[in-house]
């Protein structure tokens, strides 16, 4: 019996939501009694071994270059190989779109229930209940699991990393690798930027900025505090800004510690897809606007006087000239 977590990476590097859910399937096991163990697919650069810090006691590796693209039909079957094999109980994903690709298909392969969208770790005392985000993140559901094998995908930004000494042992595991039958043609990455979904802090714009010639107020406050930037999905339409930028329902959702809405009137199509975040600042001419209902920190204001005098302050806090 183990805990097993799926350890999702990019360019071989392992990515930050990967690290919470090591530290979330630890302090799982932890309270089941038994080992935590991570698995990597495809190349990885990372020092495998230093993951032990995470509380993982072992790393499977299935190393091979023909995995380094994501296909879930083959991930799923060598995922659950591995599964069988070293009779893991518990499986953890990231709720990004690997984890949502894959976990779905591996709780079908190992007749195996799954509760997506974990925010808490589960109460083991009596039933195996998960709590999770329903309706969009305006409710909390208890799911409970019984069956003998259980996965859960954690929400990104919902479980802090904690680190302490440790060292994990590497193995590598021959798993029966089906061809592919997905066919990479091209990649067109978005470089130099903080990934949106790992980003601890994001600064976001709307229509009040009036047009992309304005833009440098949420570059300028989001270079200072080492943001990610995001936009509402009007200003993606209009093309103001690339669409990979929109959050909310219909764009990605997010969860940062802190989330600036700097000309945003808050539509409930947006909410939904940013009302995870810890902390929300909003700021707006209109003291109508829906978003201040769900503000954290509200600022009635016209933008273009504001955020100079934001970024001036961040600068002194900073000591940048």
């Amino acid at each position: 019996m183990s805990v097993l977590v799926f350890l999702d990476q990019a360019d071989g590097q392992i990515r930050k939501s990967s690290l919470e859910a090591a530290s979330y399937g630890a302090a799982l096991a932890e309270k089941l009694g038994v080992p935590a163990e991570g698995v990597t697919v495809g190349t990885v650069a990372n020092d495998l071994g230093s993951l032990g810090q995470y509380g993982l006691k072992k790393i499977h590796t299935i190393n091979n270059p023909a995995l380094d693209n994501l296909d879930a039909q083959v991930y799923t079957k060598v995922l659950a190989e591995l599964a069988t094999t070293t009779g893991a109980t518990v499986l953890v994903f990231s709720n990004n779109l690997t984890g949502k690709a894959v976990a779905p298909r591996l709780s079908v392969r190992l007749k195996a229930g799954l509760v997506a969208g974990a925010v808490a770790l589960p109460e083991t005392s009596a039933v195996f209940t998960v709590k999770k985000n329903v309706f969009s993140g305006k409710a909390f559901a208890h799911v409970s699991i019984t069956t003998p094998i259980k996965i859960i995908s954690l929400n990104p930004n919902s479980f802090s990393i904690v680190s302490k000494e440790g060292v994990a042992e590497v193995v590598d595991f021959a798993a029966t690798i089906d061809q592919s039958k997905v066919e990479v043609t091209s990649v067109n990455k978005v470089v130099g930027e903080v990934p949106l979904t790992e980003a601890e802090i994001v600064v976001s714009g709307g229509r009040g900025l009036k047009g992309p010639e304005n833009w440098g107020l949420v570059t300028d406050l989001a270079k200072l505090l080492g943001a990610a930037t995001a936009c509402s999905r009007p200003v993606a339409d209009i093309n103001w800004r690339p669409h990979h930028e929109h959050v909310g329902q219909t764009g990605i959702a997010i969860a940062p510690n802190l989330y600036f809405a700097i000309g945003i009137s808050g539509a409930i199509q947006h909410l939904a897809g940013v009302n995870r975040s810890k902390t929300i600042v909003v700021i707006n001419k209109d003291p109508e606007a829906p978003f201040f209902k769900a503000a954290d920190y509200g600022i009635v204001g016209d933008v273009f006087e504001v955020m100079p005098k934001i970024i001036t302050a961040v600068k002194k806090l900073k000591g940048v000239a």
